[in-house]
């Protein structure tokens, strides 16, 4: 890297982080670990008393922070599996086969995830009394995986688009089965898009809060953005400072993976655009 190219990336570091956003994130953190009084740009002295809540319960209406960050990793991690092992089957059938209607399918996919969650919550709270799932973890899980699918739809058959029929061709005539070629051949080439939509499914059921909010009530299925709620929906009592920590705690998850897997998370925009 030549002397001018370093100069330029200390320039466009520190424009980012002279951003408003980026001074606010910075300010969450001190305050989150300092006292100060309210109104003040200062600091106060270093106080990890707002953090109480990793050791103690702050509140015996509700559950304990861990008892929510297990509910939220669950949420997440069922809800990225369902997306990713639906998306990648049908994506595989719906570039693969020449199905009637199709060029329509796919359009109504793109309508059903641009359709605002917030219009259909009346009847996914029907459904799911009807099913007996309203206020279960399980409810929340099966509703934000169906409303995350079109999405993953859409993006796993671009992404099969990419793959060449002469691959697949060749499988075939050597003897392997449809099932055995798309699992051997055709899957491997994929994967980039794989951990690309695991990561964007886990990271959007991480963060969900209207259909936790509104279809699991309770304090059983408590998630953290629901958690967080509790904590602040009070502004004459409320403990801001503590507000501020378990959102650092909340957000910290967030930010390893963006820092770990962004070179994947990249792969949505880069790959899976054809056809």
């Amino acid at each position: 890297m030549t002397a001018n190219a370093r100069i330029w990336h200390l320039v466009l570091v520190l424009a980012a982080c002279s951003t408003p956003l980026m001074i606010m994130y910075v300010f969450q953190v001190i305050e989150s670990v300092a006292e100060s009084d309210p109104g003040s740009l200062w600091p106060g002295e270093l106080d990890f008393e707002n953090w109480r809540f990793l050791w103690e319960r702050i509140d015996t209406a509700r559950p304990s922070i861990w008892v929510a960050t297990f509910n939220t990793f669950l949420f997440a991690c069922a809800t990225a599996f369902l997306v990713t092992a639906l998306s990648t089957t049908a994506g595989y059938a719906l570039s693969r086969l020449n199905m009637p209607g199709r060029p329509y399918f796919l359009g109504g996919l793109i309508i059903l995830h641009a359709f605002p969650t917030i219009t259909l919550i009346i009847a996914i709270f029907i459904i799911l009394q009807f099913l007996g799932l309203f206020d279960s973890l399980l409810g929340i899980i099966l509703v934000k995986a169906a409303l995350e699918l079109p999405f993953g739809v859409w993006i796993m058959k671009g992404f099969y688009d990419t793959v060449p029929w002469e691959i697949e061709m060749a499988g075939v005539q050597d003897g392997a089965s449809r099932v055995r070629v798309w699992w051997e051949l055709v899957l491997p080439q994929v994967k980039p898009g794989l951990a690309a939509l695991l990561i964007i499914s886990f990271l959007s059921g991480w963060s969900e809060f209207v259909l936790p909010l509104v279809l699991a009530p309770g304090t059983s299925a408590q998630v953290l953005s629901t958690y967080m709620n509790a904590v602040i929906q009070d502004d004459t009592t409320a403990d801001f400072g503590l507000f501020k920590a378990i959102g650092m705690f909340y957000s910290i998850p967030v930010i390893i993976i963006y820092l770990l897997f962004q070179k994947q998370l990249m792969n949505i925009y880069g790959g899976g655009t054809k056809g």
